[in-house]
Order: structure tokens, then C-alpha cells, then sequence
């Protein structure tokens, strides 16, 4: 069993994916012709879009995520060598700003936005181990 991806129900998946284009320097790597199914590449792991209404034609039922409501409980992290400018970068995009960048006790920059749909985006820096490894 490996980790694959995550699916976000949104209202918009292409607006979506644009708005992580922007906001965060992300790139589409899939967008289903429907418009109801979209990937970022991040990685080894996928972030997808699905819309809402694929939630419905696949027998769930979810919450929507809204920006005018609070968050829902998870968040997307993005790790990067310089919190400050990504999130200043995703702030400019559109993002709404929850915490700015802070240190952590552990030595780890961390901040926080609300993407277009609400969703928190945690942008942080890696987390250093003991021995200065990534």
C-alpha cells in the first residue's frame, strides 16, 4: 500500500487549479476533459480537485468547502526553502492570510492561508532532523 493522492471537493476545479498555479507556483499536470477532475504535480503524491458533483456520483456525501465558513478539519501542506516569500506570494494571489510565517520551537518556519475555496494551506520549511538532514 503506497499513499497516492487527495481528492478536495471544490465548486470550480479549473479555477482552482489556476488559483495553486498562481498562489502557490504549482503546475496542472491533468485536467479531465469534464472539467470535474483536475491534478497538481507536488511531487511523488498527487493533489487533486474533483467538483462537488462528483462526490455526488460517487455515492458520498460531503460538506462543501466554502471561504465564507469555518475551515474544514484538515489542511494541505507546502513545503518550500522560503515560507515568507510563499506566503507573501500566495497572499498577493488571493489567498487569505490565517497566521503568518513564524518560527517554531522545533526550528521549522511555519504559515497559514485559506486557498479560494477555504481550504487551509499550510506553507512551511522542511523540518530539519538531528542531523541536519531533510
Amino acid at each position: 500500500m503506497r499513499f497516492g493522492y487527495s481528492i478536495i471537493y471544490v465548486s470550480n476545479v479549473p479555477k482552482t487549479l489556476v488559483f495553486y498555479e498562481v498562489a502557490f507556483g504549482l503546475q496542472t499536470c491533468f485536467l479531465h476533459e469534464s472539467q470535474l477532475y483536475g491534478e497538481l504535480e507536488t511531487g511523488e503524491t498527487k493533489l487533486a480537485f474533483a467538483a462537488n458533483e462528483m462526490a455526488k456520483l460517487n455515492g458520498l456525501s460531503v460538506r462543501a468547502n466554502r471561504a465564507d465558513e469555518t475551515a474544514a478539519g484538515y489542511e494541505i501542506a507546502l513545503v518550500t526553502e522560503d515560507p515568507k516569500s510563499a506566503f507573501e506570494r500566495a497572499v498577493s494571489a488571493g489567498a487569505s492570510p490565517v497566521k503568518p510565517p513564524e518560527t517554531k520551537p522545533w526550528g521549522q518556519v511555519v504559515a497559514y492561508v485559506r486557498d479560494n475555496n477555504g481550504c487551509i494551506v499550510e506553507i512551511c520549511s522542511p523540518i530539519k532532523k538531528a542531523s541536519g538532514e531533510v
